[in-house]
């Protein structure tokens, strides 16, 4: 720990014991506070992020029991488990002090000190607790994670026009710490553009902690976002570090953007403006040092127009906006795109030498693709398994087939996007047996999108 880093906190109801090691620790710690009062320990803690506290034994007059510091120290690590706790004892009460470090002290100061001892002692408590603090935020952002490595690429692939375009705004982009609005419509691969965009920028040896907004009831808004302490709320079991204070350091990726609801976005708004958040149940403000990516799949000006979003909010998150361009309006990608899902596909099947022949290829090029590269993926995906043989036919595609036996009696609805999109939807409400969940996870959508879909067309 170089330079004036470290917080302390002195509990001693001897003014002279204060006195003294404030003197001392003044030159070498950022913060050194201090009480004669025990019952403000839990006001401090509240307001500020101490990374040592010295605390003596014994606070009631004529008690030498140590009682009264082993119950603060209780307190202090049900508040912080992460806090190292040194106690003061005067000589020749060892016992307690030992009972104190099986209570759960780090270590002891027996009265009189030495400084040239003390010093480095506390020095070394504070190191701890920051590098306790370290993994345990590490050890969140593992845990975000891994929720969401289950890609099947994370690179962006295409060859065509738009793409290559897209791919030089990246490079100006990504270097810089510029809020980015990646739009386009379920399927255009938004996380992707948003994981490359971190990839790239100087924020790279940090995480990438992703958001789904659609996913977080209202009720759990701020936890999950600022965090929470232990006993904020009912199943407030323990402390928690938000998604915010996760992604300090690396990008926070808010997904579906547009699913905040509009009650709530001041919220997001001010941690966004002011860059410091509360976790719920707690007065002490956290700084934060994020990138922000957010990605919508519908137009943000029109929810404005609409009373459903923020004006101010918009101006927050896109500095530079991207948008994807659907898979129909760049058919020169999907051949590439279905022989890198192929390559996946056929290893995890154990049929290493399928084949994608070019009349299919050329046949997928001329399909809508109004699932965009999802709906390409999950395609590729079946027609693997349904496949025999060496080759990928038509037939293990069941729309080229429909589509090459004429199957397509009323060609006015067959171009009604609204018409198309409930079917699909009822389609795959139907093939997951009426798991909304799974329903919502097979068209890509989150539960509070198909919900409003749902709506929309009276299903």
């Amino acid at each position: 720990m170089q330079g004036k880093n470290g917080k302390i906190l002195i509990v001693d109801d001897d003014q002279f014991i204060i006195l003294s090691m404030k003197m001392l620790f003044d030159r070498h710690f950022s913060l050194v506070d201090t009480s004669t009062d025990p019952n403000k320990i839990m006001q401090l803690l509240s307001s500020n992020s101490y990374d040592v506290v010295l605390l003596d034994m014994n606070f009631s007059k004529g008690d030498t029991s140590g009682d009264d510091g082993i119950y603060w120290l209780q307190k202090i690590k049900s508040i912080d488990p992460l806090l190292s706790v040194i106690t003061i004892t005067a000589y020749g009460e060892i016992q307690k002090a030992v009972r104190a470090v099986k209570a759960g002290a780090l270590d002891f100061v027996v009265k009189p000190w030495q400084n040239e001892k003390l010093l480095p002692t506390v020095k070394a408590a504070a190191e701890l607790s920051l590098s306790k603090r370290k993994i345990d935020k590490l050890r969140t952002q593992q845990l975000l994670i891994n929720e969401n490595i289950s890609k099947d690429f994370s690179e962006i692939i295409g060859e065509s026009t738009q793409i290559i375009e897209l791919i030089e705004q990246l490079k100006k982009v990504a270097p810089t710490d510029a809020n980015v609005l990646i739009t386009g419509e379920n399927g255009t691969g938004k996380e992707i553009f948003a994981r490359a965009i971190h990839n790239y920028s100087n924020r790279c040896e940090d995480s990438i902690i992703t958001v789904d907004m659609g996913s977080i009831t209202e009720s759990l808004f701020e936890s999950e976002l600022f965090g929470h302490v232990k006993g904020a709320f009912t199943d407030a079991k323990q402390d928690r570090v938000g998604r915010f204070e996760a992604a300090s350091g690396g990008s926070l990726f808010l997904d579906e953007i547009s699913n905040t609801p509009l009650n709530l976005q001041p919220k997001l708004l001010k941690a966004l403006q002011e860059r410091v958040i509360a976790p719920v149940g707690s007065n002490k403000l956290v700084e934060i040092d994020i990138r922000l990516i957010c990605a919508s799949n519908v137009s943000l000006t029109n929810l404005i127009n609409t009373g459903n979003f923020r004006q101010d909010l918009l101006y927050r998150i896109n500095t530079v906006e991207i948008n994807i361009p659907p898979l129909r309006e760049r058919p020169d990608d999907i051949p590439i795109l279905a022989e890198h899902f192929l390559s996946i596909y056929k290893k995890k099947y154990q049929k290493k030498n399928l084949r994608l022949p070019n009349y299919v290829s050329k046949k997928l090029m001329k399909f809508k693709w109004l699932g965009n590269v999802r709906e390409l993926q999950h395609a590729i995906e079946r027609a693997v398994i349904m496949s025999d043989g060496d080759l990928v036919k038509s037939s293990d595609f069941k729309f080229l087939l429909a589509d090459s036996e004429g199957n397509s009696k009323n060609k006015q609805d067959f171009f009604n996007l609204e018409l198309i999109e409930k079917q699909t939807i009822i389609n795959c409400i139907n093939q997951h047996s009426g798991n909304l969940t799974k329903a919502a996870k097979g068209l890509g959508l989150t539960r509070g999108s198909l919900y409003r879909r749902m709506e929309k067309y009276g299903l």
